[in-house]
């Protein structure tokens, strides 16, 4: 180890079996950030670096809660990883004493944390892959905070991430390379309303429940619903959409204009109010599912749309999935305006009745939402579609009427994520993302449950199908090796059978570092040599969210299965 933490932490060190173990002295109130990786090359202890460790000790000592405070007393367990083999920027020992400094003077002492469980949260999202925590979590209040940050980080090479709500599914919030973790969680704000033009401009830390929140009594709402309570900022850099895309669209429809900044600091700010525009690049689209690889994102225009006037909920159980799967296409095909048709497939009803308590039939099952301007227009759709239903071995439909009804209906589909993994408590889950045009989703997902059936395992299909979307749930535990390796091998069949069918490996929850093998056996080289051009073009110091999208083809390992 180098001179400079050896004089940094004054802590004696023992290496055992892979892990680096810390016996901090007595009293000292150093924090994590400090006692494993950081951002200063090892071996360049020059009077520079002993000055920054000075620098790091007053600072980490002087900063009131939550730094300084978070020191543990006794053994500190800190898991160091090897080098990605994806990486470009090299780990480093510690975030220089002057970066703390100048960090803390932008956005307060009580707004950066390293304290252990601060960084886990912030190393790890709702994905089975592993955690890699940042050095330090940073808390900004506005844009020219972000933009100060960002100048600082790229001043020093430190790689920098967005942080939403954690609620992503292919670990794009991991810090592979350590860094900083940028918590937009203070930029909750509503910035401006426009009620006649239905839009609205929000800073990126709100979430899509504290947005519609605020706009009950507008009459309009925003309705890119992924399940989870994410923020906007996160939605936006994962093109996320979720239930009500088949009749809203997804965040790529719905996103206006964007401000963000750039990798060098700088702020811009792209689109207009307009709902049409031919004027240069399409710089908001850009960014758009760049899933924070090339800048951050402050501020997000949206449209929203008219609460509906009549709103009707219902579930239909089928005999088999072929039928319900076969509904929703011709559903789809008919033109008949639904706002939202899922897909529950035996096993994923049977969990959800245990995790939410709903009594639903144990049978393949839609759930549809139909909204309109009367009564009557909604009773037309829900006739169609039961008449439909009918010719596919459909059941009763079982009406959610008052709003408490549909609300508890649609929260138990949003827990499907959660009931699922109640299956087999304590296990993981690899949730597939897969989706086809959707004159090929009755083949797809008939072909994906026979060869869940050859697998031995039972796993959940759940799916916003009306656009051709569905989802497994493999519920594995990654400690057992030849689970993992079956799970991994189903994942890579399934990907493939979608792609072959002219689909895509994610329909809604990214690439993040879970699908960047399949990233490029969808798109082939020359169109991810294109992205890694476009990344090194505008992050040319490669410090936003490295290690994930814009990553060289030559330097992505190919899945193995």
């Amino acid at each position: 180890m180098s001179t400079l933490v050896r004089r940094l932490s004054t802590l004696s060190r023992t290496l055992r079996n892979g892990y680096l173990y810390t016996e901090q002295a007595q009293g000292s109130s150093l924090t994590s950030c400090t006692q494993s990786r950081g951002l200063h090359p090892a071996g360049k202890a020059s009077s520079v670096a002993r000055d920054n460790v000075q620098t790091s000790r007053h600072l980490l000592h002087s900063i009131s809660s939550p730094l300084a405070s978070t020191a543990a007393k006794g053994t500190v367990k800190c898991r160091t990883r090897p080098r990605s083999a994806l990486a470009s920027l090299s780990k480093q020992e510690h975030l220089p004493g002057a970066v703390l400094q100048a960090i803390n003077g932008i956005v307060g002492s009580s707004n950066l944390t390293s304290a252990a469980a601060e960084l886990q949260r912030h190393g790890q999202d709702e994905s089975w892959h592993q955690r890699s925590e940042p050095h330090l979590v940073v808390m900004p209040g506005s844009t020219e905070e972000v933009s100060q940050v960002v100048k600082l980080c790229a001043e020093n090479r430190i790689p920098l991430i967005p942080f939403g709500a954690g609620t992503s599914l292919e670990g794009h919030v991991q810090a592979i390379r350590g860094g900083i973790s940028l918590d937009m969680r203070r930029m909750n704000e509503v910035l401006e309303v426009n009620q006649q033009d239905m839009d609205c401009r929000v800073q990126a830390g709100i979430t899509r429940l504290e947005l519609n929140h605020y706009l009950k009594d507008t009459g309009l709402f925003f309705p890119v619903d992924p399940g989870a309570d994410a923020s906007i900022g996160g939605m936006t850099a994962t093109r996320a959409s979720g239930t009500n895309a088949v009749r809203y669209g997804t965040m790529k429809e719905v996103v206006l204009g964007l401000t963000a900044v750039m990798p060098n600091g700088e702020v811009v700010r792209t689109g207009s109010r307009a709902r049409k525009s031919s004027a240069g690049y399409d710089l908001t689209h850009l960014l758009v599912g760049s899933e924070g690889t090339l800048g951050v994102v402050t501020e997000v225009a949206l449209k929203l749309f008219g609460q509906p006037a009549s709103v009707s909920s219902a579930v239909c159980p089928f005999d088999d999935l072929e039928g319900a799967v076969d509904t929703v296409i011709c559903t789809i095909q008919s033109g008949i305006p639904v706002a939202r048709i899922e897909l529950l497939d035996e096993v994923t009803v049977r969990a959800t009745n245990k995790y939410s308590h709903t009594d639903l039939e144990e049978k393949p099952t839609l759930f549809f939402e139909f909204h309109g301007m009367s009564e009557g227009t909604v009773g037309e759709a829900t006739e169609a579609v039961k008449e439909i239903a009918s010719e596919f071995g459909g059941g009763s439909f079982k009406w959610a009427t008052t709003p408490e009804e549909r609300s508890h209906l649609w929260q138990a589909r949003h827990n499907a994520w959660y009931a699922g993994l109640a299956l087999r408590p304590g296990a993981k889950g690899l949730p597939t993302d897969v989706c086809v045009p959707i004159s090929r989703l009755s083949e797809c997902i008939l072909q994906t449950k026979e060869d869940i059936e050859s697998t031995g395992f039972t796993w959940p299909i759940v799916g916003h199908v009306g656009d051709g979307n569905f989802h497994v749930l493999c519920v594995f535990d990654p400690e057992n090796r030849e689970e993992l390796d079956s799970v991994k091998s189903f994942h890579a069949r399934l990907t493939r059978r979608a792609i072959s069918m002219g689909g895509t490996c994610t329909g809604e929850h990214g690439i993040g570092v879970g699908k960047l093998s399949f990233l490029k056996e969808e798109h082939g080289d020359a169109s991810l040599e294109l992205m890694a051009t476009l990344k090194r073009a505008l992050d040319p110091m490669g410090i936003m969210n490295p290690g994930k999208l814009g990553t060289p083809p030559s330097q992505i390992p190919s899945y193995g299965y």
